[in-house]
C-alpha cells in the first residue's frame, strides 16, 4: 500500500477556486486614479517622459481597464493629461535634439 502523502479518498473539487484570485489587497480604482492624476500634473514640470507614461498607467486601471461606461473623473484626467505630457516631452526631446542650422 502506497502512502497518500496528505492525499485522502475525497479531495476538494476546486481548491483555492476563489480565495487568491479576487483578493483585494492592491490599490482600488479611486486610489489609482488620484495617483495617476499627481504624475500627471507633476509631469508638467519635471520628467514628463516617465511620469506620463505612469499616469496613463495608472488613470487606466484607475478606470477598470475598458472605455465605455461611468468613469471616475480622476482617472480620466490622469489619461488623458497623461497623454499631452508624452507627447509634449516627445516633442521637446525632438526639438532639443534636432540639428541646429547656422547661417553665416
Amino acid at each position: 500500500m502506497m502512502a497518500g502523502f496528505g492525499h485522502t479518498t475525497r479531495t476538494r473539487k476546486h481548491p483555492r477556486s476563489r480565495g487568491r484570485t479576487w483578493s483585494r489587497s492592491g490599490p482600488d480604482r479611486a486610489t489609482l486614479g488620484i495617483v495617476g492624476l499627481i504624475c500627471a500634473i507633476a509631469g508638467f514640470f519635471v520628467l514628463g517622459i516617465i511620469l506620463g507614461p505612469v499616469a496613463i498607467v495608472c488613470g487606466w486601471l484607475g478606470m477598470g481597464r475598458r472605455w465605455n461606461g461611468a468613469h471616475p473623473v480622476p482617472a480620466l484626467v490622469a489619461v488623458v493629461l497623461g497623454a499631452i505630457d508624452t507627447i509634449l516631452a516627445i516633442v521637446w526631446l525632438a526639438g532639443a535634439s534636432a540639428p541646429t542650422v547656422f547661417l553665416q
